[in-house]
Formats: C-alpha cells, structure tokens, sequence
C-alpha cells in the first residue's frame, strides 16, 4: 500500500540553479511515477522480544518496499553471493525504517519479510524440487506462499506446563531438569545465525569438528543462576549434559516463533505420504524464467 511521498531534492543557498529564461510554451508534466508501492509485513515475534530501544519493540508488523530493479541489483551480485550476505543485503534495501538493523532481526521476522517480499516480486507460486525421503525419486512440486503457517510466541500462562517463565527483558528462565540450574535464554538472531554459519568468524582448530550446537547454546544462555560471565558460560556449556542440553533447544523451539512451509506430501513412485517442511532453495528468489 503506497504511502511514501516523493524525495524532494534541496540545495545549500548560493548554488541554487539557475532558472531557465520561459519559452513561452510549459513544458509538460512527465507521466512517469518514482514512487514505490510499499507492504505491511506482519512480524511473527509480534515484536515481543526487541529491547525498549529497538525500533520493532512491541511492533506488530514492518513496512518494506516492493523490490525493484536496485534489488535484483543485489541479488545477482557475484560478491554479495559469494559472502553468503545477499539476503541481509536485500532485507536491509527493502526496510523503509533504516534505523532498523537487519542483523538484530529474529529469525522469524526475517523470513516472514523475505517471503512477502518474493511474493510481491515473482508472485506467490513458489516452485522447488522435492526429493522423496521414501525412494529419493525426485519431484517438482508448486507451494502457495499464501499458505505459510506461522507460530506466534505464547503467553505467561501458556508457558507455565512447559516451565518456562517469561522476564520483562524478552529473555526466558528454565530450569534444567538434570542439573537443577535456572538457565536464562534469548532467542536468537539474523547476526547470530550469520556468525554460526560463517567459518571465518568461528574458526576452528586443525582437524577439529564442527559445533554447531554448542555454538547455539553459548549464544542463547544469558545467564546461568546468576553467573553472566561469558568465558564462565561457555565452560558451563561444555560441561553441559545431554539432557539438559537436549531439554534447553526445546525449551527454545518452545517460545520461539516459527515460520514454516509445509505441504502434504505423496509420492508417486512408492506412494510416500507426509507432511514435509517445503525446501528453501535457490529457486526461492532466482526462479528459472
């Protein structure tokens, strides 16, 4: 729904332009529209878990900008691509609201952004290829991305069967059922995810394995009892049981908003039936044309 005026172009005093001596006959107006339709997206997180400065803080909803020929710019850039940064680039070129930081959006927020985004640029088919969990045959199959489900947080007395208790921060306290330790947790990030995902910010050590769930775990974990210390959490992670581990990334999946594409699924070949999560592929945002 356009509802951004046209920037006005405005000089310092003495370098005004000099007016053109009157032909006698106007020029005239140009039929030409730079003004970009813009969309409301609504936010999973409701905006619940921004802190009191953010700009999303208790916002329901965001205003982006249709894609335009800037944007496709940006997804066809080789080096943007090749950083693994596109779709931040992109998301931070379609916010109206440039004070927000594509990096402090959660993830769900981000994806419910992306996704409207792709609909209002290539249209709400999204067509990926589906390989059967039953026989690996291959399918091409077609998602209505009307159709995404989205898990808003819950409430304090939704949460109380889970033990799980929500604090004035947008931060969470559970207690661990082995250990006995209150944890305290956050959810996390586009920048925290980046930073998982990128091997040049977390290197690791010679023939050293990946550790992607202790990575998560250090990154959500505010607190432990009342130890902040970010050195001493990391230790305490480490020395994490299964359990609790295990009981903490649910209590995670728990609170945490979700947006998800799922699709009934049968297979032709083997008859295969499920409800699959809709694979998120290149074909997302470069369909073949």
């Amino acid at each position: 729904m356009p509802n951004r005026n046209e920037e006005r172009l405005g000089l310092p005093p003495g370098l005004e332009e000099p007016v053109p001596p009157s032909t006698g006959t106007p020029e005239p107006a140009s039929e030409l529209s730079f003004v970009v339709p813009t969309d409301f997206v609504d936010l999973p997180s409701q905006g619940a878990f921004y802190a009191p400065n953010h700009p999303l803080h208790n916002q329901k909803s965001v205003e982006i900008k249709y894609m335009t020929a800037k944007e496709e710019d940006i997804l066809t850039s080789r080096n943007y691509i090749e950083k693994g940064v596109v779709l931040d680039r992109l998301v931070q070129s379609i916010l109206i609201d440039r004070s927000i930081d594509v990096g402090s959006l959660l993830s769900a927020d981000k994806s419910a952004i992306l996704i409207n985004a792709r609909k209002n640029g290539y249209g709400e088919t999204y067509t990926a290829e589906v390989i059967c969990p039953g026989c690996d045959e291959s399918h091409t199959l077609d998602y209505d991305l009307n159709e995404i489900k989205i898990k808003n947080p819950k409430n304090s007395e939704e949460l109380v069967d889970s033990n799980i208790t929500a604090t004035s921060n947008g931060t969470y306290l559970f207690t661990l059922p082995l250990s006995n330790v209150e944890v305290e947790f956050r959810l996390l990030t586009s920048r925290d995810e980046m930073k998982m995902l990128n091997p040049l910010t977390t290197p690791k050590k010679k023939n050293e394995g990946d550790h992607f769930v202790t990575d998560q775990l250090k990154a959500m974990i505010v607190a432990a009892m009342t130890e902040r210390d970010r050195s001493t959490l990391a230790r305490f992670v480490n020395s994490l049981t299964l359990k609790d581990s295990v009981a903490l990334r649910e209590a995670y999946e728990t609170v945490a908003p979700i947006v998800e594409m799922r699709k009934e699924f049968v297979c032709s070949e083997c008859d295969y039936e499920d409800n699959i999560n809709f694979p998120f592929t290149t074909e997302f945002f470069w369909p073949q044309r």
